[in-house]
């Protein structure tokens, strides 16, 4: 296992140097300054497994952020309506999130910069202030699914009321202090062990779900009545949201840089390989996660009529009888808790960087989760009060149509940025990249732009 770095980081570039070509101005303190290239690399001749094993971490640290709690509401009402039809809607969510993390893998790689801080060079103040507002709207509608969904779990475990479960996911701030302080090795080490249970809880769920084999295989192929049914289109939209989030392009473009690789083009070619590598197995453990929930609820509740199961708590009370197995629901609470719980150590991470990034602010750990920990409570904790399940289940399915709406202002910076030869070098995106770039965020804006009119006018 490779080893953390005892050593501080590398000392800022000094602000008098001049910038690299392509950007306005000089690199200062690199992004996460505190663990950056903490984490030794072998040399460039070492076994592929060697080096596969030194980058392996980021990719399951964003891999986190496509199976948090808001992925599970839109994932079991998707499958309670429409069975298996939207496992298409997910396939090519994950071929989209493969193809963006990439990018921001290489982003983070080659320029040394973040996407936050590439933002923040390219663009005008105003213009870098509006997107950095939107991104904090949508890491604060990511944690708002956290908050929810860690509550909902606790509910469905200990009996423990929403509103208090509301409240006590505050206490992930003294957890995620804790787990930043023993070195970004260990984090990313509890981050893989949550996941093996999130893993292991839903393999256990497809099995004594008995699904149909068939009616999956059927799903993947994508169909016409996702577009054109409006409620359909907007869960599609909303598990779109789910598993492309715009705060992860954020953090991929960061934690990359924890990994001390030769800031030379041998070097950075072998990082963008391996960090590629790692973030599309990682996102293949995603997919299947997101896939067997939505499997998950098509065969417990759509093919046994129960067609408008929209809320966590309601699959959770239903699986033991509909499915005949007196664990399934203990597994799935245990399972959301795991994805609350993860999601919420990588969403702290990601707050940081979007803020010192875009501000050039560098507020204290504990405070920066506090502030967007507080943005997420307060709706929360209003909604399970009023109106308790019901409502926590729509808020959760809003704020993933949240993310969705968010999603183009980090994915066009991020194709620009990618496929600037002047910022990226020799490390420019090929045409064909470009290309297929470019299409992924005109779905995205096109997708969204219906969603809106639909939502308004439809």
């Amino acid at each position: 296992m490779p080893s953390v770095l005892p050593s501080p980081a590398p000392p800022a570039t000094p602000k008098t140097a001049p910038p690299e070509s392509g950007w306005r101005r000089a690199r200062t303190a690199p992004s996460l300054q505190e663990v950056y290239a903490s984490v030794r690399v072998p040399a460039q001749d070492a076994s592929f497994w060697r080096k596969l094993l030194a980058f392996w971490g980021p990719g399951l640290m964003v891999a986190v952020g496509y199976m948090d709690p808001g992925n599970w509401a839109t994932d079991i009402e998707g499958g309670s309506r429409f069975g298996y039809t939207l496992l298409s809607v997910i396939l090519i969510s994950n071929l989209f999130a493969m193809l963006l993390q990439h990018l921001a893998a290489k982003l983070g790689i080659v320029t040394g910069r973040d996407l936050a801080q590439a933002c923040r060079d390219h663009y005008s103040k105003p213009v870098s202030r509006v997107l950095w507002v939107l991104c904090e709207i949508a890491i604060a509608a990511c944690d708002l699914a956290e908050v929810i969904g860690s509550a909902i779990a606790l509910n469905l475990l200990f009996g423990l009321p929403l509103t208090w479960g509301v409240v006590l996911t505050i206490l992930d701030v003294l957890v995620v202090l804790l787990f930043q302080s023993k070195g970004f090795r260990v984090l990313e080490s509890i981050v893989a062990g949550l996941i093996v249970v999130i893993f292991g809880c839903f393999l256990y769920e497809i099995i004594v779900s008995r699904p149909d084999w068939f009616g999956i295989l059927g799903g993947l192929v994508p169909r016409p009545e996702v577009v054109t049914t409006p409620r359909m289109l907007y869960i599609a939209i909303g598990i779109l949201g789910a598993t492309v989030m715009p705060h992860n392009l954020y953090l991929h473009s960061s934690i990359v840089q924890t990994r001390a690789f030769e800031q030379d083009e041998p070097g950075k070619r072998m990082a963008i390989k391996f960090a590629t590598i790692d973030s599309t197995v990682a996102l293949f453990l995603a997919f299947f996660v997101n896939a067997a929930i939505l499997i998950t609820s098509a065969a417990a509740f759509h093919q046994n009529g129960h067609h408008d199961v929209a809320d966590i708590s309601d699959a959770h009370k239903l699986l033991a009888p509909v499915l005949g197995a007196g664990a399934a629901s203990a597994v799935f609470a245990i399972a959301l808790l795991a994805s609350g719980q993860n999601s919420t150590l990588t969403g702290t991470l990601a707050g940081q960087i979007v803020m010192e990034g875009f501000l050039d602010l560098r507020l204290k750990p504990w405070l920066r989760r506090l502030i967007t920990r507080g943005i997420a409570v307060v709706p929360a904790f209003i909604v399970a009060l009023l109106y308790g399940e019901k409502g926590t289940g729509e808020l959760l399915v809003l704020s993933q149509v949240i993310l969705s709406l968010q999603l183009s202002f980090a994915v066009v910076p991020l194709v620009l940025f990618t496929g600037s030869k002047a910022k990226m070098g020799v490390f420019v995106n090929k045409p064909w990249l470009q290309m297929a770039a470019w299409t992924v965020s005109g779905i995205i804006i096109v997708l969204n732009v219906y969603l809106l009119y639909q939502t308004f006018f439809g």
